[in-house]
């Protein structure tokens, strides 16, 4: 199965889309409070534009790495085709709001606050209209995050039920050959045992026959002395 390398690439993604926005919050209110010349407002402006700039150099990769899974087939990642219809979209979604952001920066929403609030034009009507949909697309993709986020809690810990199945199959198997070694060690024990007694049984009976052996020694000795004499008095006898 080959690396899918989005999750690594969404996660720098999702902290700099994190940075952006607490940047474009400190943007926001030194504008609302500072002159446009001030040194602060272009500090915040040139960090603000910095931050996208990287962002979405970083969505670049990510979008990079959804087309190679489109291209090369979500079966190949061991994924599901919702699966990249949902990553389809927070590409989409992260997009939308660099341009969001870079917009405000470029000054295009002072234009729009600048407009009288009785203007109903049709320029007026549209920008209102945009809103609830803006809402909407934050609200999906919130949802599409935390389901993402709850994959992969489930992916990590379907990882760590099987390391623990494993290591349980491995302790079982030690514990079978340390129970086949045990009878082993009880066999050979058994087996010296019996060693031994045989061993002290042979020892015993050396012992008596060398015993015995001693005993009847001289008995031998005087039975061969007058078989002996017997010959040497026939000799006599017969010369």
């Amino acid at each position: 199965m080959s690396t899918d390398p989005y999750h690594a690439v969404q996660q720098e993604v999702q902290a700099s889309l994190q940075n952006a926005a607490t940047l474009r919050a400190s943007y926001m209110r030194i504008r609302s409070t500072a002159r446009e010349e001030s040194e602060e407002l272009i500090w915040a402006r040139n960090e603000l534009k910095a931050t996208l700039a990287a962002l979405e150099a970083d969505l670049e990769d990510l979008e990079e790495s959804v087309n190679v899974v489109e291209s090369t087939g979500a079966r190949l990642f061991g994924l599901e085709e919702s699966e990249v219809i949902d990553r389809r979209r927070y590409v989409g979604h992260v997009r939308r709001e660099i341009e969001t952001m870079r917009a405000e920066v470029d000054g295009q929403p002072e234009g729009r606050r600048s407009r009288p609030s009785s203007m109903v034009g049709p320029s007026g009507r549209a920008a209102e209209s945009t809103m609830p949909e803006d809402e909407d697309s934050q609200a999906e993709w919130a949802k599409q995050e935390q389901q993402m986020m709850i994959r992969q809690q489930d992916e990590t810990i379907d990882t760590i039920a099987g390391t623990l199945n494993t290591l349980h199959e491995q302790a079982g198997l030690m514990g079978q050959e340390i129970g086949e070694h045990v009878e082993m060690l009880d066999d050979l024990e058994r087996g010296v045992d019996r060693s031994d007694a045989k061993l002290n049984t042979a020892m015993r009976k050396m012992r008596n026959f060398i015993r015995q052996t001693e005993e009847t020694k001289s008995g031998w000795c005087i039975i061969i002395l007058i078989i002996i004499l017997m010959a040497l008095l026939l000799a006599v006898i017969l010369v």
